[in-house]
This record gives structure tokens, sequence and C-alpha cells, in this order.
């Protein structure tokens, strides 16, 4: 039952705007679906305000290129409406949707996040030191070393990047973890590891023209990867170890990846080698740790402004970026993920659905 004040209702008694106040100190998604379930009344205030929306610009600020605009089983609907029945039901629609999405956001569930690797901006022999090697944990395959590694460079600053394709458009990335590689066939068993790494994750600029990327092309330079990509997200930058370990890198908060790419910035060099002294940086593994908001949910990227909007397909209608299993992973995997989301949304959809059936009592609360 809603909290009662002398008869009144608390959100009247206390005015719209401290009550915006009290209800966006919640943090967690489920809190405000809860309270959007108290009552028609209190259900009415959250979508009327955009509760929910709010709640996920202030947890993912990468959303603020949004363009206001969301997809529902296929059909565009916009916030700019005349009737005024029409834009309660749109009101309606964003509210589920971005209570889906604010749910999704805090899914404890954590998976590997890379489909396949795109390109690196050098590759001092291609294909024997290619960028896939990175996407196999062992150093050594068939007893031959797999690892990436750049061309040489008189001058130690001068950095290198690594490009991903993740599992899908929309992942959440908690962690990235890189292993450089030890040299173990080079005297003194040299680690050609970097000073530091940067995170950026993205887009690319021109996704509808552009069918393909360059993978594993060793002519992309540095600049041409600047030019391929918008990105969204920049992290801080970490310092490397120069061992030979996985080294975790876990970032201030999560982030969302709008697009799908990741980029891995090597920054400086340590480790110059003996035969022909240059400085190089070569991995042996790269981990992306997160996990995609689920099949439910895509982004279309308008222009090269960065703008984008979100799709919701509702279930019953297929979304045309699926959640792709990372590869060295079955099938199942993805199946796993769509089914862990699509049980999310039933939840979601028990809480807000039943205020919509029941327009009769103000005071009802629903039974789960």
């Amino acid at each position: 039952m809603p909290v009662m004040v002398d008869g009144n209702d608390f959100i009247h008694w206390i005015g719209r705007d401290m009550s915006i106040k009290i209800l966006m100190c919640l943090e967690d998604p489920s809190d405000l679906v809860r309270v959007s379930a108290v009552s028609r009344l209190w259900r009415q205030f959250v979508i009327e305000n955009g509760l929910s929306k709010q709640l996920c610009l202030r947890m993912l600020p990468e959303m603020s290129s949004l363009a206001g605009a969301i997809e529902i089983n296929n059909m565009m609907e916009t916030e700019e409406v005349q009737s005024n029945n029409m834009e309660r039901k749109i009101l309606e629609k964003n509210h589920r949707v971005y209570a889906y999405l604010a749910q999704g956001l805090t899914s404890s569930m954590r998976t590997a996040c890379i489909a396949r690797a795109i390109s690196a901006s050098s590759t001092d022999n291609y294909p024997e030191e290619t960028i896939d090697n990175t996407l196999d944990p062992r150093d050594r395959i068939r007893h031959s070393a797999s690892y990436w590694s750049s061309e040489g460079e008189m001058d130690p600053s001068i950095p290198e990047s690594l490009v991903y394709k993740l599992i899908a458009n929309l992942c959440v990335v908690t962690e990235i973890h890189v292993q450089p590689f030890q040299a173990y066939f080079q005297f003194g068993h040299p680690i050609y590891s970097a000073k530091a790494v940067r995170f950026r994750m993205g887009h690319q600029m021109y996704p509808m023209e552009r069918g393909g990327d360059a993978a594993n092309d060793p002519a992309a330079g540095f600049d041409s990867l600047e030019d391929q990509y918008i990105w969204t997200y920049t992290s801080p930058e970490f310092p490397m170890a120069q061992e030979n370990r996985l080294q975790k890198f876990k970032l201030p908060e999560p982030a969302l990846c709008i697009g799908g790419i990741l980029q891995i910035e090597l920054l400086g060099r340590v480790q110059k080698q003996e035969m022909d002294g240059l400085y190089y940086i070569c991995v042996s593994h790269v981990q992306v740790v997160g996990r995609p908001l689920s099949e439910a949910f895509d982004v279309e990227i308008h222009d090269p402004s960065g703008k984008f909007t979100l799709k919701y397909f509702h279930r019953g209608y297929q979304c045309q970026s699926p959640v792709v299993a990372p590869e060295g992973l079955g099938a199942d995997t993805a199946s796993w993920m769509q089914s862990d989301a699509r049980s999310i949304e039933q939840i979601i959809e028990r809480f807000l659905g039943a205020a919509a059936e029941d327009d009769s009592d103000d005071d009802y609360l629903p039974t789960l």
C-alpha cells in the first residue's frame, strides 16, 4: 500500500521535485521497478518523469548519445506525438524498455566477450605473428610460439593498438586481461611488454557503408584505425608490469560498449631486441570480461556524430545482431546467455504488466 500522510499520498504530500530526488537515490533498478508496482499513482509518477531512463543514464554515461527513439516490435516509436493517449503509451513502453535495460546492466553474469580479432596497428611477421594468436591462451602451439608482435621501432614512446569485435553490439565490460609475451627462444628470455595500457570502446564510423573490417591487415596503420572508429568510452591508463603473466585491469566502473568494438592501446615500449636494437611490444593473450545486454537489445548508429538508436525487440521478434559465442566456445554458451536474459525480461514484465492490466484500483500490490 502507498505511504499515507493525513490521508494524502506520500508523493503528493512532499511534491514532485522532492519525490524525484528521493527516488533517484535508489541504486538498484529492481527497487525502482518495485516502486512502480506499489500503486497506479506511483507507477504513473515513475513513467511520466522518465525515472527508469534517468537511472540508466546515471549508471552508464555512455548512453548520453541516445537519439531519443526506441524501436519496439520492429516499429519505430518517437516521443514527438500529438495524441495524449498515444504519448502515454509511448511513455509506458519506454519505461518498460529502460527498466529492462537497467536490470540487465546489474546482472552478475560474467563471460568472455571477444568474438574475434579485427586488426593490429602493425605486425612484424604476418601471418605468423598475427593478432589472431592473442585469442588462444597458450603461448606455444605444436612446438611453435603463439603471440602477436608489433614492428620494431627506434623510439620507445611509439604506441601500438589491438582491435577486437565483441560478442554483441551492446556489451557491459568490467575487466580486460592482457598477457605480455616472453621470448623463451631468445637469450635472457626477454619480456616484450608495454609501459601502460588504455582501453577504448565504440563503433565503426560508417557501419552501413563499410560492410566489413580490415581484419589482420598488416598495412593498417595507427592513423587509419583512428579514422575508422568513433570511441564512446576511454579508460584511464593502467601501468603494465614487465612480467610473463595474465595481468588483470579492472575498469573503475562497468562500461557500456556501444557498437561492439574494443581497442587496447599499448603505450610505450620497454624491451629492445638485441639482434636489431629496436623496441617491440608482444602480446601472448587477451581476454575481455563482461556480459552482453541480451538479444532483446541492439543499436543502430545514425551517422559519424555518434548518435544512436536503442532498439528493443520484444519476445517473439528476432534481433538483427544476435549474441555470438566467443571463439573457442560452443553455441551452448550463447544459448545460456540468451535464456538468462529472457528470464530477467519475464520478471520485469510480471512487475510492470500487472499495473497496466489493472486501472480500477489505486492501492494494489502485485503478488509475486
